[in-house]
C-alpha cells in the first residue's frame, strides 16, 4: 500500500527532491490499482497525490529552468511533428502549471510537502523567466500557428489560480515579458467553438496584470459561450453539441475562472458568475456519478489522453468548496484516487526518463489525435486541483467514503438524480475598457 511513510521514504530514496521517481516498466504486468487496499487515511491519499504532482511536473520544470526543455523533452505524436515542435513546449510549461498552481500557492503545508512546494515555486518562476526571455534556448512561442493561444490560455489561467507566485513575486522584468508574451497571442483569432474562452482567458490575466484588454476578445468571446448553453450544466462547443469532455477540459473552469475576476472588478457581473456556478456545480454532480465502482469511466470523445484531466471542472469545484449539495468532498477525494492510481500506474504511462506517452491506460499511440503530442499530456495534472487546499480541509481530513456509483451498485437506496431546470443566462454588463 501507497502511504505517508512510503511516499516519504521514496523521496528519500531518490537522494534529492530534484530526482525522479522511477518510470512504469512497459513489460511489467499489468495491475488493478483501483482493487489494492485502501489508503488508511486522507493524508495517506494526499502523500499519494502529492507524489504524483512530483513525477509529472519534474521533468517538465527542472528542464525548463535548467533551459534544456526543448533538448531533452522527447516529442511524439501522431502527426506531424514539425508542426508539433512548434507548440509542443509551451503545451508541457502551461499545462502543468494550470494543474498544480493551486498548490504553488497553498501556504498551510509544512514538513517535505511544504520543502517540495519550495522546490517547486522556484523551478515555475525560473522557468517563467526562461520561457519569455528571448535569448533563452527555452523561449517559448505564443504567437506563431494557432495552437499557442491555447496554451497562453492555460499559462494565464495558471497565473489567475496562483497571482502571487506566477506573477506578483516574479521580477518587474519577468512580468513584463510575460504580459508582453501573453499579448502576443492577440494575433492567433479563435474559431467559433470553445477556443473562444481561450482568447478570453488571456484577455482576464492581462486585466489582473493592469493592462488594458479588447472587449471582443473579453466580453464578446465570454457572451458568444453563454448564448451556447444547452442545458442540466452542458454548453455547446460552439453551435454544435459535442459528446465528449470538453465541457470539463475547458468550458467549465474557464468560465468560473473569467467570472470570478471579473465580478471582483465589476459587481455587474455576480448574476452571469452565479448563473455559471450552479451549472459548474451540476456538471460537477454529473462527472462525480460517471466514475464507476473500480475507478474506471466512460472513455468517450476526443483527447482521451489527457487521462485524468478529464475530471478538471471536478476538481475545480473541489478546489473552490463549491461541491453540490448530493457530493461530499470525501467521496470525490477517494473516488479521483481510484481514477487517477488506475491510470499512473499503468505499465507504459512514462517512459525510461520519466516523460509521459500518448494514451488512455498506457501507451497507446493510436489514441492521440493529431493535435496532441508529448506536452499536450500534462493537462492531466488538472485533475489534481484539489492539493491546493489545507491538508486540514474536510477534501482530505475527513473518513474514506464510497462514491455515488459504490453506493448505487452496492444497492443502497439514493436520492433521485435531477436536472438543473434551464434558466435564461443574465446579460453581461456593457463594459469598456
Amino acid at each position: 500500500m501507497r502511504n505517508r511513510r512510503s511516499f516519504l521514504v521514496t523521496l528519500g530514496a531518490a537522494g534529492a527532491l530534484g530526482a525522479n521517481v522511477l518510470p512504469a516498466v512497459e513489460n511489467q504486468e499489468r495491475s488493478s490499482p483501483a482493487s489494492a487496499p485502501e489508503f488508511s487515511s486522507g493524508a495517506d491519499e494526499r502523500a499519494y497525490w502529492v507524489s504524483v504532482l512530483k513525477r509529472l511536473a519534474e521533468p517538465v520544470l527542472s528542464n525548463l529552468a535548467k533551459g534544456n526543455l526543448r533538448r531533452q523533452m522527447p516529442v511524439e505524436t501522431s502527426g506531424e511533428i514539425a508542426n508539433r515542435r512548434l507548440c509542443t513546449h509551451l503545451e508541457a510549461f502551461a499545462r502543468t502549471l494550470v494543474g498544480i498552481s493551486p498548490w504553488l500557492e497553498a501556504r498551510d503545508l509544512s514538513g517535505d510537502e511544504a520543502r517540495l512546494q519550495t522546490h517547486f515555486i522556484e523551478l515555475a518562476q525560473t522557468g517563467m523567466d526562461r520561457a519569455t526571455d528571448p535569448d533563452s534556448a527555452d523561449f517559448l512561442n505564443f504567437s506563431q500557428g494557432s495552437q499557442p493561444l491555447v496554451d497562453a490560455a492555460f499559462l494565464a489561467q495558471a497565473i489567475l489560480r496562483s497571482p502571487k507566485v506566477l506573477f506578483s513575486s516574479l521580477d518587474k522584468r519577468v512580468q513584463r515579458r510575460l504580459l508582453d508574451a501573453l499579448k502576443s497571442s492577440r494575433i492567433i483569432k479563435p474559431p467559433n467553438n470553445n477556443w473562444v474562452l481561450f482568447a478570453a482567458l488571456v484577455e482576464t490575466a492581462l486585466l489582473q496584470g493592469g493592462e488594458g484588454t479588447i472587449q471582443e476578445r473579453l466580453e464578446g468571446n465570454l457572451q458568444r459561450m453563454l448564448d451556447w448553453y444547452l442545458g442540466d450544466g452542458v454548453y455547446g462547443d460552439g453551435p454544435q453539441f459535442h459528446f465528449d469532455y470538453y465541457n470539463s477540459f475547458v468550458i467549465h473552469p474557464a468560465l468560473v475562472d473569467i467570472l470570478v475576476i471579473l465580478k471582483q472588478q465589476d459587481d455587474r457581473f455576480l448574476p452571469a458568475f452565479e448563473t455559471v456556478l450552479e451549472r459548474a456545480r451540476r456538471y460537477a454532480e454529473i462527472q462525480e456519478r460517471l466514475i464507476a465502482p473500480d475507478g474506471t469511466f466512460p472513455g468517450v470523445g476526443r483527447s482521451l489522453a489527457y487521462r485524468f484531466g478529464v475530471f478538471h471542472a471536478l476538481a475545480q469545484m473541489a478546489l473552490k468548496g463549491r461541491l453540490p449539495n448530493s457530493v461530499k468532498p470525501a467521496q470525490v477525494r477517494c473516488a479521483l484516487t481510484a481514477v487517477i492510481r488506475r491510470m499512473m500506474e499503468a505499465p507504459g504511462t512514462f517512459d525510461q526518463q520519466g516523460w509521459l506517452r500518448i494514451g488512455f491506460l498506457g501507451h497507446q499511440l493510436p489514441m492521440g489525435e493529431t493535435y496532441v503530442s508529448t506536452g499536450s499530456l500534462y493537462l492531466c495534472t488538472a485533475g489534481l486541483l484539489p492539493l491546493g487546499l489545507s491538508p486540514r480541509d474536510p477534501f482530505w481530513s475527513a473518513p474514506a467514503a464510497r462514491w455515488t456509483a459504490q453506493r448505487l451498485w452496492a444497492g443502497e437506496a439514493l436520492p433521485r438524480d435531477h436536472a438543473l431546470e434551464k434558466k435564461e443566462t443574465p446579460p453581461l454588463p456593457n463594459v469598456r475598457r
